[in-house]
């Protein structure tokens, strides 16, 4: 049996109806990178019984979205009332990311994820990236196809003996750029793993953490079998994955 690995849905309306909904390529990174079997769970907020859950998965990973983390959490008011939001799923993944880190659970976050990871640990967010002097605008072109918004669109440099640069084996190398929200102060436990030519943080990990921890700011889920630096993260995300599900068989 593969390592089963939750993927915390979105909440948006089809028509009339609510759903939780995950995109695609989240779930086929789980598949075709980490080679685990993935489950999508939904957004329930308060009403999540996280002992079942953490009784049954061996990893988390926290997908990208349209919708930004409340500001609420930490202390800013909206700055841009047309932006989407995500109460539900705020509700659910926050207290989800604190107890997970806790337990050691392997973690890989993505864009939204990353974000989310910040602020569940204490950091906050630039609102808007673009509005930050001497920071670039990191928000993809919404007029261009699907293949060019998710092209490369800078590099960014990894932290020199950090945990991304050992399982890449690279100094740095390219990514693509689609939000307008990223790191504004880190949260104290948080150890920066690569950054932007800007100076933005676009990678971290937990200091001391019991178990796998990477978050990214771009998407390593696009197209992710032609890329072998996204195949390498999901690969030790995956590895991370196993290790903890014969440690968990072993505890009974």
């Amino acid at each position: 049996m593969r390592p089963l690995v939750i993927v915390p849905a979105c909440t948006r309306d089809f028509g009339e109806h609510p759903y939780h909904a995950a995109q695609h390529k989240y779930v086929d990174a789980v598949v075709l990178g980490a080679d685990c079997a993935p489950m999508i769970l939904p957004s329930l907020g308060a009403s999540l019984d996280l002992e079942t859950m953490f009784g049954l998965i061996d990893g988390i990973m926290l997908t990208g979205s349209a919708s930004n983390v409340h500001p609420s959490y930490y202390s800013e008011e909206v700055l841009d009332p047309s932006l989407p939001q995500d109460p539900a799923r705020d509700q659910t993944t926050l207290p989800l990311i604190r107890e997970a880190v806790k337990r050691g659970v392997p973690i890989i976050a993505i864009c939204r994820g990353f974000q989310e990871m910040n602020v569940a640990l204490g950091g906050s967010l630039h609102q808007a990236v673009q509005a930050v002097p001497g920071k670039f605008d990191h928000r993809e072109n919404p007029e261009l196809g699907m293949d060019e918004q998710y092209g490369d669109a800078h590099r960014v440099r990894l932290t020199e003996g950090g945990f991304l640069r050992g399982i890449l084996e690279a100094d740095e190398i390219p990514v693509n750029s689609l939000h307008g929200q990223g790191v504004n102060e880190i949260a104290p436990c948080l150890t920066v793993e690569a950054v932007a030519e800007d100076g933005l943080v676009e990678a971290f990990t937990v200091k001391d953490s019991p178990g796998f921890t990477l978050a990214v700011q771009w998407h390593p889920e696009w197209r992710i079998q032609h890329n072998p630096y996204s195949m390498k993260m999901f690969g030790a995300f995956g590895q991370a994955c196993r290790a903890y599900r014969e440690q968990r068989r072993s505890r009974g």
